[in-house]
């Protein structure tokens, strides 16, 4: 922005909230979109005994990629967690079901992927080759596609997300609508063989260099 060098995808300020988990969720809310209940609590705390009811998860608020998530199940103690851990964490009600991810192309949300696999979500399952399995589309009832579609859509407006950002979801089958829950979004989504931005665009019709094309010429400052 400085040097008024043209740049793709979202701006700084969206690309901050967005990071931050809890300013996402804020967000979230404000847009009426169903996210997790959280809270930020502190290291000790989170040690010293369980913040929120299990099941829940703790994490960082302001990292990606599933790094430094601990899932913590009914009848576990509290979790320790590792050094490297910040000293304020997120602890957010645990939301089971599907592991859903839609990308938003401009104005046009691409498509959504049942990402497929034999744990969690976890780094591994998202950059390891066989790591996960992507269904493309996911099959499931017309109304949830259209809501997945939806939400990630309106979360990639009210963040003010510019290009290409990608927006994941949890669905508990049992509870129809009321089960999709929003996780987060990504403004900058992966661009790696196994990534699902890429995948979603070539189910769209769009190859992967037509992807890159497009937001190349869709650069700009002042995002």
């Amino acid at each position: 922005e400085w040097l008024s060098i043209p740049y793709t995808h979202s701006g700084v300020l969206a690309s901050a909230i967005a990071m931050d988990k809890e300013r996402t969720k804020d967000v979230y809310r404000a847009e009426g979109l169903p996210c997790a209940m959280g809270v930020i609590a502190t290291r000790e705390a989170v040690e010293a005994s369980h913040v929120l009811p299990p099941p829940y998860v703790v994490k960082p608020y302001n990292e990606g990629s599933s790094v430094g998530v601990y899932i913590v199940q009914p009848g576990s103690n509290a979790p320790r967690l590792a050094a490297t851990m910040p000293e304020r964490v997120m602890v957010e009600t645990y939301a089971p079901g599907r592991e859903l991810s839609i990308s938003v192309l401009g104005e046009r949300a691409l498509a959504v992927t049942d990402i497929i696999t034999d744990g969690w979500y976890d780094y591994d399952a998202k950059y390891k080759p066989g790591g996960s399995r992507h269904q493309l589309p996911a099959t499931m009832p017309d109304e949830i596609t259209e809501a997945c579609l939806d939400y990630a859509l309106r979360a990639h407006k009210a963040l003010g997300c510019r290009g290409l950002s990608r927006t994941d979801i949890r669905w508990d089958e049992e509870r129809g609508l009321d089960g999709l829950i929003l996780l987060e979004t990504n403004t900058q989504p992966g661009m790696t063989p196994t990534s699902l931005a890429p995948e979603q665009a070539a189910h769209c019709g769009m190859s992967f260099a037509a992807l890159c094309d497009w937001l190349v010429r869709d650069a700009s400052c002042n995002r």
